[in-house]
């Protein structure tokens, strides 16, 4: 049995595949980042799936796209978990641009890859390897255009009574903005990108209100500017995406994308089916 991950902040998409390529089952976990999450959450998120506790000793290769798996550090962390919970797999583990790349764009074509979800990040792909220039900080000091960013702008603009009074009052009754709430859930409480992101909803949702349609547009912008035009070729190779911020705002993104003359290629909310694809020719 093979298993293909492709693993965000929020949530992780599970796919098995028998030794033909034929799809077995299809799962899901909460995110497993090892950036923000403990050994002991990790085993538990994987030992709580009925699926995976179920089949964990059948299977003989993982491949896990998470993000936070950037460094070797976090990868080694996750693959002596990995070891543990499906004693007879051999691990394969990569960060979750290479999930955006194979799902995206072509063996041999380049193109810049782009997250926007949860987290954000962005990718230059030759057709052959992965180039980054910017390395990720997290989310509390990067993350432009993400769902987290979106969801602390909110938060300050609202407490900083920046938010126009007829959407902070909408807000107010969508959302608990109670103080001490907030704090636990940054300070106290696992995931705090997480749940940041969960106010994106409300941008989304209100993005025709002036206020929100400006948050957007600032926040795309800044993502163009430092992440995608970090790369000489920018306007010369389509930049595709992956992530719910993305597929959401896809009009937005479009047009953010023209005014900077760059060229606009595929948009993916989830990238695990054409990670199937990519694998199923490799079985």
């Amino acid at each position: 049995m093979v298993l293909i991950v492709d693993s965000g902040a929020t949530k992780s998409d599970w796919i098995a595949l028998g030794d033909d390529g034929e799809q077995l089952f299809v799962t899901q976990t909460l995110g497993l980042s090892p950036e923000v999450l403990t050994k002991e959450v990790i085993e538990d998120r994987l030992a709580n799936n009925f699926e995976l506790s179920k089949n964990r000793e059948e299977v003989r290769q993982l491949y896990f796209y998470g993000a936070g798996c950037g460094t070797d550090r976090m990868k080694n962390f996750l693959k002596a978990i990995f070891k543990d919970f499906f004693p007879n797999a051999k691990a394969e583990v990569r960060e979750d641009t290479y999930a955006a790349i194979y799902s995206t764009t072509k063996i041999g074509r380049q193109g810049i890859v782009c997250i926007l979800g949860t987290g954000s990040n962005c990718s230059y792909y030759d057709g052959h390897q992965l180039i980054q220039k910017v390395t990720s900080l997290g989310y509390i000091l990067m993350d432009d255009g993400s769902g987290n960013f979106f969801g602390r702008k909110l938060l300050r603009d609202y407490y900083f009574h920046k938010m126009p009074q007829d959407l902070g009052m909408k807000f107010a009754k969508e959302y608990d903005l109670d103080a001490d709430v907030i704090k636990d859930h940054l300070y106290k409480q696992p995931n705090p990108n997480t749940y940041l992101a969960t106010f994106a909803r409300f941008i989304i949702e209100n993005k025709q209100h002036p206020y929100c349609k400006g948050v957007i547009e600032k926040g795309l912008q800044q993502f163009v500017n430092n992440y995608i035009m970090q790369y000489e070729l920018a306007t010369k190779v389509p930049i595709s995406f992956v992530g719910s911020i993305a597929h959401f705002l896809q009009d937005e993104l479009e047009a953010c994308l023209e005014r900077n003359d760059l060229i606009l290629g595929v948009i993916r909310r989830r990238p695990i089916e054409g990670l199937v694809e990519f694998h199923k020719e490799t079985i």
